[in-house]
């Protein structure tokens, strides 16, 4: 919802630098690097609920404080706080879904699930492009601010925990005091370790996975330049359509809803077939009826990998004439559709492949997305000064190909191996 206020932020508050003014939109996307790897971490101990009603407060408080900043340090600083807060959901959902869903179920959730946070920064400029023109920027976090406090009220009504060792451990804690029996215990119970032991080691967990195991280096690798190229898309918008086209900041956002079409379709599709997918591999190689396997949430990734360099390339060649305002805005699309369904199989395979650790295993995978959301907008206005739309485009599609398309068949021929390895991961 910043994104078309930029501008008139940067005018209030002395911002002059166009990379100070992208700063105040992509610092909030560098605290969803650090954020998951602590919030992951303690939903592992304390449980999700408590983890997730904290982070929203956090949230609510430095977002408010962006509303009221007078300065750009208080802005910077109000965002980055309020990205900390707002990135728990991004590692506990899917560990959320991992306690809820059996694997065969879990396609259809995770897809919903991964929608929102994609969905959020292409639908959020169009309403914010209108509060900042019909009002002023300050109300795009008055508004937000609002709609959190509601959300935080709903979340102490409705939500139930749903993370099994702690379950078992509020149930043990019940027994011991209805019983007497203070030698009952749990599988998860460590006996041996002090509470700064269990938490040095909760804490560490997320940077152990992503310093030693390979598949998550490489899902790393290809969420972090489909997450950082998406949002270089996004901060390229405002200046796009207001030089070439002359638009204002309310129909500015407008062409946001390309994206959230192209979330939207990508959902639809990659939902219902991911599951059918992972159903028929299934019966195909385990039909003895056992568990199935990570690998069967790749083969959606490749018809997302080929979408994704087509839609850079429309996007930036019908942007460098310019065409139509529909030829970015559906370039844009198509690359929104692929963004999705591979962020969706990545997002299922981690949470497959390592379940009782899924929250700090998506926090993992995290920490580079979110380092290239911050980043790849900064160096946006470099790139297309000096390239162009049309060449600047051509270097990441050809980038997302080097990085997208050799994954899948990695994963299908490695993946398994890789997993008997891991002590931390699902058994191959």
């Amino acid at each position: 919802m910043v994104a078309p206020g930029l501008e008139a932020i940067g005018h209030d508050l002395s911002i002059q630098s166009q990379v100070q003014r992208v700063l105040v939109l992509s610092v909030f996307i560098a605290a969803y690097a650090l954020g998951p790897l602590g919030w992951g971490p303690l939903s592992e101990l304390y449980g999700r609920v408590i983890v997730l009603q904290l982070s929203n407060m956090l949230f609510l408080v430095f977002n408010l404080g962006c509303g009221l900043a007078q300065t750009r340090d208080q802005m910077i600083a109000f965002r980055f706080l309020a990205g900390i807060g707002g990135s728990a959901p991004l590692a506990i959902g899917g560990g959320v879904l991992s306690d809820l869903f059996r694997a065969e179920e879990r396609g259809r959730a995770l897809s919903v699930y991964s929608l929102m946070p994609l969905l959020g920064p292409a639908v959020g400029p169009v309403t914010g492009g209108w509060i900042a023109e019909k009002t002023t920027w300050r109300w795009v976090f008055y508004s937000t601010t609002i709609a959190c406090g509601l959300v935080q009220m709903l979340g102490l009504l409705c939500l139930q925990e749903t993370y099994a060792p702690v379950l078992l451990h509020r149930k043990k804690m019940r027994l011991m005091r209805e019983t007497g029996n203070m030698r009952l215990h749990t599988e998860y119970d460590c006996p041996d370790r002090t509470l700064l032991q269990m938490l040095a080691r909760a804490f560490v967990r997320p940077f152990r996975l992503l310093t030693t195991q390979p598949i998550i280096q490489v899902l790393s690798l290809y969420l972090m330049f489909l997450y950082g190229t998406m949002y270089l898309i996004l901060a390229t918008f405002p200046t796009l359509f207001a030089t070439k086209y002359g638009e204002t900041p309310g129909v500015i956002g407008l062409n946001y809803i390309s994206i959230g079409v192209g979330f939207f379709l990508g959902t639809q599709v990659c939902a219902p077939l991911q599951d059918r997918v992972y159903a028929a591999l299934k019966r195909r190689y385990v039909p003895d009826g056992g568990a199935g396997r990570p690998e069967f949430r790749v083969p959606m990734m490749v018809p997302g990998a080929l979408l994704v360099p087509v839609g850079i390339i429309i996007y930036a060649w019908t942007a460098e004439v310019p065409t139509h305002w529909l030829g970015p805005n559906a370039g844009a699309a198509l690359f929104a559709l692929g963004t999705i369904i591979g962020f969706q199989c990545i997002q299922g395979y981690v949470v497959d492949a390592y379940p009782r650790y899924a929250a700090s295993a998506v926090g993992a995978i995290t920490v580079l997305r979110s380092l290239a959301g911050f980043a790849f907008p900064l160096f946006a206005p470099a790139l297309y000064d000096t390239l162009g739309y049309g060449r600047g485009g051509t270097v990441l599609a050809a980038v997302s190909i080097v990085v997208g398309w050799p994954a899948p068949f990695l994963l299908w021929r490695y993946g398994a191996a890789l997993r008997a390895r891991s002590k931390f991961g699902a058994a191959a």
